[in-house]
């Protein structure tokens, strides 16, 4: 059991026969009122985000997740298949689990997984990573207003809004997080 003194961002939770995990928390202390906790928890299933408040004398289950780098090998079927670097057993989860990120994952990529016992629960992409331009549309001599963007397609397939200076062979660093082009790391 844990106390909810012990709350913090990233912790996991049994909470209503589920495992949710902590995004934010803030500690309370209303007035002439006992201290509180207010939290806001994501679903480790399913990602659904909910807000609650627990009182100091709750005691919540804590679970123990086991957090793995695995690396992508291929898709088959509506799943992503992973390999452990270290152990080289392997594992694989619905492509679903990895929602938008899943345009930026490439074969031999590091994604880190969250099991609870053998089960998959999360998985996620780092927040940076770098991509190969594979085809860009030219830039048009005279677009020199500010912001001016055009697609281009990367390595893994995505297409993303970038620059007009960005051309085929160009690294690309991306956050996964938003889909968006943050700089290039070099030129082709």
């Amino acid at each position: 059991m844990a106390s909810i003194s012990e709350f913090r961002t990233g912790l996991a939770i049994r909470f209503n026969n589920d495992i949710w995990i902590i995004t934010e928390f803030q500690h309370v202390t209303p007035g002439n009122w006992r201290a509180m906790v207010r939290t806001r928890l994501k679903n480790a299933r399913t990602g659904r985000v909910i807000d609650n408040t627990f009182r100091m004398t709750d005691n919540i289950e804590e679970v123990r997740l086991d957090t793995k780098q695995m690396q992508f090998l291929y898709e088959a079927d509506g799943h992503l298949y992973f390999m452990d670097s270290e152990t080289y057993e392997q594992t694989f989860i619905p492509a679903e689990m990895l929602g938008d990120q899943k345009k930026f994952l490439k074969e031999g990529g590091l994604c880190t997984i969250n099991f609870l016992e053998a089960e998959p629960l999360t998985a996620e992409l780092p927040n940076f990573i770098d991509l190969l331009v594979v085809e860009a549309e030219p830039g048009v001599r005279g677009d020199s207003a500010s912001n001016v963007t055009k697609f281009c397609t990367l390595e893994t397939g995505a297409k993303i809004q970038v620059p007009l200076f960005i051309k085929e062979g160009d690294v690309l660093k991306i956050d996964t997080r938003t889909g968006k082009y943050l700089e290039r790391v070099s030129r082709g």
